[in-house]
Formats: structure tokens, sequence, C-alpha cells
């Protein structure tokens, strides 16, 4: 059963990082332009000032100092020091190839008129989508993995998943970031997320 499911681990990993590299080169050759335009065009359709105050607050929940602050909190709260050691390695993990890559491409972010917030940096690879992937990816893994009630389970599964698709969409909304950027982030931190909880289970293993 373990070598079946590390079979499909490694299957998910290498789609995603396919996708990944596809995404980074047609963003490198500038060939997403109609699709980012036309998911931001779907999304700002919905647009209203209610809207703009929710997202504009929301957004922030995948700034830097709230993402450590989430982070040390479950890490106190975890029991074993593999469920530590793992939200804190993939945060590194993420961070750290989140900076390489923005610096490698040096994306420029969405013109200035579209943004509700200011945020500086490159928009190549979602930083906001890497760290609520990568944070709340492992949680989700954790509540998949190590709680048994089925009900609760789905519910912290459920609430979990929509806080990672809702930072995604928030960053779009507020006009930081295209939807490849988003979408590039998602699929990075997948692969880094597999590749980590599969190096640290393999070393835990006695735990």
């Amino acid at each position: 059963m373990q070598i079946k499911n590390y079979k499909k681990r490694i299957v998910v990993a290498t789609i995603c990082f396919i996708l990944f590299s596809i995404i980074t080169c047609l963003v490198i050759t500038g060939q997403t332009t109609e699709f980012d335009e036309a998911i931001y065009q779907a999304i700002h359709k919905c647009s209203n000032s209610v809207l703009d105050a929710f997202f504009i607050q929301f957004t922030h929940i995948g700034d830097t100092i709230p993402t450590i602050i989430i982070a040390c909190g479950f890490v106190i709260a975890l029991i074993k020091w593999k469920d530590k050691f793992l939200v804190l390695s993939n945060l590194l993990l993420t961070v750290g190839a989140n900076q390489i890559i923005k610096h490698i491409i040096m994306r420029e972010r969405p013109p200035l008129e579209r943004r509700l917030i200011t945020q500086g940096g490159y928009s190549y690879p979602s930083g906001h989508s890497m760290a609520s992937l990568c944070l709340y990816g492992v949680l989700l893994y954790l509540v998949i993995t190590k709680i048994k009630n089925k009900k609760l389970k789905i519910a912290l599964a459920s609430l979990l998943t929509l806080m990672i698709i809702m930072i995604g969409v928030s960053r779009i909304y507020v006009g930081v970031h295209y939807p490849t950027d988003v979408i590039g982030g998602y699929l990075l931190t997948i692969v880094i997320l597999i590749i980590n909880i599969s190096l640290i289970n393999y070393h835990f293993k006695g735990e």
C-alpha cells in the first residue's frame, strides 16, 4: 500500500512540475496575455464595493507576518516532531523557491490602475498563493491522515481548501497578480509538498 501511494505521489508531482514548466515558459515568452485577461475579466464581472472591501482585507491573511504567526501556532499545537518539522520545513522551502524563481523570471505586476492595494516585488509566481497552499496544504494533509471522525475531517478539509482557493482568487481580484501567477504558484507548491512530505515520512518512518 505504501509503495502504491508513493508511486501515485510521484506521478502527481511529475505532472504538476511539467505543467508548471509549461506555464513558466509561456509566461517568459508572453503568451499568457489572453488567458490572464479572460480570467481577470470573469472574476471582475462580480466586483462591487462589498467584495472590494472583503478581498482587500482577506488577501492580507497570506502576508508574511500572519502566515508566520499561524504557522508557529500550529507548530506549538502539534504533538509529534515530525509534524512540527513538516510545517516549518515546507514553509521555508516554499518561500525560498518563490523568491528564487521571482528573481529569475522578473515578471512585472499587473498595471497600477487595476490594483486595489499596494504591492511591490515581482509577480510570478504568487508568493501569497504559494504560502497559503504550503501552510494550509500541510494542515489539509494532517487532517486527512490523522483525524478519524469523518464529519470533522470533511468540515476541516473543506475549510482549508476554501482558504487556499480564496487567497489565490483574492490576489487576482485586488489586481496584484495575473491568474497564471497563482496557477503556477499552486503547481510548484504541490510539487514541493509531495516531495517534502515523502522525504520527511521516510526520515521519521519509525515514529
